[in-house]
């Protein structure tokens, strides 16, 4: 399967990295609206330097975009290659509002060809190892869940946070913990918001401020159909810290994931809450974000004609709760989520 990369900055790099390593993959080029940067990238990793989207989007080797530009970006550069015939896979979010995510969706399935969504750390072997426990019964009847992404102030590593900072942590990277909380227990019902700005002033690594005008702080508490509590706690102040990963409450017995982006993450174990234990992964994992998984599973669902894994209605509901967070976060009060999803299947592997 020929994959083609739209955007080739941060990330971009990990991708055409964990592409070109995958035999199941090969790497047709990218493109970037940044002059010269897509160029660089392919001379290091294969394929070719397309001048625009247009003309990416217009060659029949290219079998799939994968969507790597800034977040507000995502949506319009999805929808063209949707319409061009392409299969997509895009980084998160899918769009800014749960409605776009549909329609993209709705689009895909018109055109007959598929919209996966990014993030898809859940297809790692920690949160596959994880979710194996949750569905064997090993901790009981999971009540809650505490979900923790503090990824501190990104202008200290980033060449240009902006777009992060304007989408809010919860996008950037609450979005992960969220994702495989909803997947192994279900669609969110209920949310209450809180959010505030912790440093609205910044500077980037070249010298040049910017201010802050979405949230940098958001913690979030969830109710879900199924019964189990989530507190989501997002932000761009705080570093990675011990506070950082997923942990699962259940009635015989709790489960920590301090990395819940790491395939290759320490999962532990405990039933009394006092001494915890190692949990053996359920195979060897691939050590840290194996970026191309998600497209290895979306050529084998293709070949199969079943249902990818990262689908796009989950990816809305997502961005429904996050939506709903930031409405509850303005108005007050709980604010209810309606949108639900068909939950994916656990990776052959993980039984």
């Amino acid at each position: 399967m020929r994959v083609a990369l739209v955007g080739a900055g941060n990330i971009a790099a990990r991708y055409a990295a964990c592409i070109v390593a995958e035999p199941a993959l090969a790497l047709a080029g990218a493109t970037d609206v940044v002059a010269g940067r897509a160029a660089e990238l392919v001379e290091q990793h294969g394929g070719r330097a397309y001048p625009t989207l247009d003309e990416l989007l217009a060659d029949d080797d290219v079998d799939v975009v994968v969507n790597l530009t800034a977040p507000a970006a995502h949506a319009g550069v999805t929808a063209a290659a949707l319409e061009a015939g392409k299969h997509v896979h895009t980084e998160k979010p899918v769009a800014l509002d749960g409605a776009t995510a549909r329609e993209l969706a709705a689009l895909a399935a018109a055109r007959g060809v598929r919209l996966s969504c990014a993030p898809a750390t859940l297809l790692g072997e920690a949160a596959q190892t994880m979710w194996r426990a949750v569905r064997a019964g090993e901790l009981g009847e999971v009540r809650v869940a505490y979900a923790e992404a503090n990824w501190g102030r990104l202008e200290t590593w980033h060449p240009s946070p902006e777009g992060l900072y304007e989408s809010g942590p919860l996008f950037d990277v609450g979005i992960y913990p969220l994702t495989i909380v909803t997947a192994m227990f279900g669609p969110v019902r209920r949310v209450v918001g809180y959010g505030t700005t912790i440093q609205p002033e910044r500077v980037r690594k070249d010298g040049t401020p910017f201010t802050v005008g979405t949230p940098d702080f958001q913690v979030a508490a969830l109710e879900l159909a199924s019964g189990v509590v989530t507190r989501l706690t997002a932000t761009f102040w705080v570093p990675p810290s011990r506070q950082r990963g997923l942990e699962l409450h259940g009635n015989a017995g709790s489960m920590w994931m301090p990395d819940w982006a790491g395939f290759s993450s320490l999962l532990q174990r405990t039933t009394d809450g006092e001494s915890w234990t190692d949990v053996p992964l359920v195979r060897a994992p691939y050590d840290g974000i194996d970026w191309a998984r998600a497209l290895v599973d979306l050529k084998e669902a293709i070949a199969a004609a079943r249902p990818h894994r990262m689908g796009a209605e989950h990816a809305a509901h997502v961005v429904d709760v996050i939506a709903a967070v930031e409405q509850s976060r303005r108005a007050g009060g709980a604010v209810e989520v309606t949108s639900s999803f068909a939950a994916p299947e656990p990776m052959d592997w993980a039984g």
